[in-house]
């Protein structure tokens, strides 16, 4: 199956349903709060809430970059069928917790098992795919994540109507039932086989597992992607983690309303931008070369007005409406990620430069997280969600005048 033409699409199909479970496990916490909250008190405080929240992204930060490095020197099937594995076991025994230290340490383990996923995911997909259809395959699979973020917002839904503790279970068997499926149809690019091969014949490249970081943080431009991946990272993970609350708040909506409408306005039209922005870059790339950047910038700047919007707004129209404008405009940016660092990045660093970009998005996050955590016990939630949106104009900037590649694939 793997010789067949379609066998690059196939990897996709299947990465989709592992990130479909990576968004659908971390997302639906942030909605499951006041149902958690009657057992756990200390999830009363929005302050403490943001704490558990952020654990999750300083260890999954601190971890990417060890991903990247590990994948790209070891089979990337088994990195990501055993990362699947043991965030889905996390996930079902969430539903045993029962008091905050012990919610605390199972969400700062899941952070070390997902940040496994990403890097070697997105190596092996631009491995699979390359010119014509890099970024429309990255794009797709990044709809998966924003499916699973959708899903996990019905966790408040689900724990309503049965309980908090068995919604954790249900989700934790159907990741553990998937690493299966993924043994069985999962197989790795022939070319990353061969890179395997020449390290374990070179001691020298195999001792020297810095050489990867000197190579890259050599490199001006990288540089600039991290600035460029960074920023747009504050206001992504303000709306996983904090978008439910300001829905609830803006509307005055109940959680188990305001979780499915937030993060299915943020999903849907995150699917539609992955898709426009894939294709446009991807035919925009073969008329010039700077295709792919400019496509992410016009991602970017639609992401100004809607953060915007999405601070000030208190009727059902105007947020819908921008939760929808910032989800096209992140989804053209998420799926130019990968493809524009493979125009700087040769195939041997790959994941081990997105494993860092990650951990600088990451930990973004995370410091932003506990921030409006604590804004919003402040009852300034959407004023700090609008003022992201100049961090975002700088982003752009900076990517507009400095990257300026010569290949869209580096070899």
């Amino acid at each position: 199956m793997k010789n067949s033409k379609i066998y690059p699409w196939i990897v996709v199909a299947l990465l989709w349903g592992v990130a479909l479970l990576n968004y659908m496990d971390r997302q639906m916490l942030s909605t499951m709060k006041d149902a958690m909250q009657i057992d756990i008190s200390e999830l009363e405080s929005a302050t403490n809430f943001g704490r558990l929240m952020a654990v999750f992204l300083w260890i999954y930060g601190f971890m990417s970059p060890v991903a990247g490095m590990v994948a790209d020197r070891v089979n990337r099937k088994w990195l990501i069928v055993g990362s699947l594995f043991v965030w889905s076991a996390v996930t079902y025994g969430m539903g045993y917790a029962e008091t905050f230290t012990q919610v605390y340490w199972l969400r700062a383990l899941m952070g070390v098992s997902e940040a496994l996923y990403i890097p070697a995911a997105l190596s092996l997909i631009a491995d699979w795919h390359q010119d014509k259809s890099r970024s429309l395959a990255v794009g797709i699979h990044m709809t998966g994540l924003y499916v699973g973020q959708a899903i996990g917002g019905f966790g408040a839904t689900v724990a309503a109507a049965y309980s908090w503790h068995t919604t954790f279970h249900w989700f934790g068997i159907i990741g553990i039932a998937y690493s299966l499926v993924l043994i069985l149809f999962l197989h790795e690019n022939k070319e990353h086989i061969e890179i395997e091969r020449l390290r374990r014949t070179e001691p020298k490249e195999k001792a020297s597992v810095f050489k990867g970081l000197s190579l890259l943080f050599s490199n001006i431009a990288f540089w600039v992607i991290l600035f460029y991946f960074a920023a747009p990272s504050l206001p992504g993970w303000a709306t996983k983690n904090w978008l439910p609350t300001l829905f609830a708040e803006n509307l005055n909506l109940p959680m188990s309303e305001a979780g499915p409408m937030s993060t299915i306005t943020i999903a849907v039209s995150s699917f539609f931008g992955v898709l426009i922005g894939g294709v446009l870059s991807d035919r925009w790339v073969q008329k010039n070369i700077r295709g792919r950047v400019y496509t992410g910038a016009i991602g970017l700047g639609l992401t100004v007005p809607a953060l915007i919007l999405l601070g000030f707004g208190h009727n059902v129209i105007g947020i819908i409406a921008a939760g929808l404008l910032f989800g096209v405009g992140f989804g053209i940016f998420d799926a130019n990620n990968m493809p524009i660092l493979c125009q700087f990045v040769s195939a041997k660093y790959r994941a081990t430069a997105y494993g860092i970009m990650n951990m600088t998005g990451v930990f973004a996050g995370a410091a932003v997280t506990s921030l409006l955590g604590r804004w919003t016990d402040g009852g300034n939630l959407g004023m700090g969600f609008a003022m992201l949106g100049i961090v975002v104009l700088v982003a752009i900037c900076l990517q507009l005048y400095f990257l300026r590649p010569e290949t869209d694939n580096m070899e």
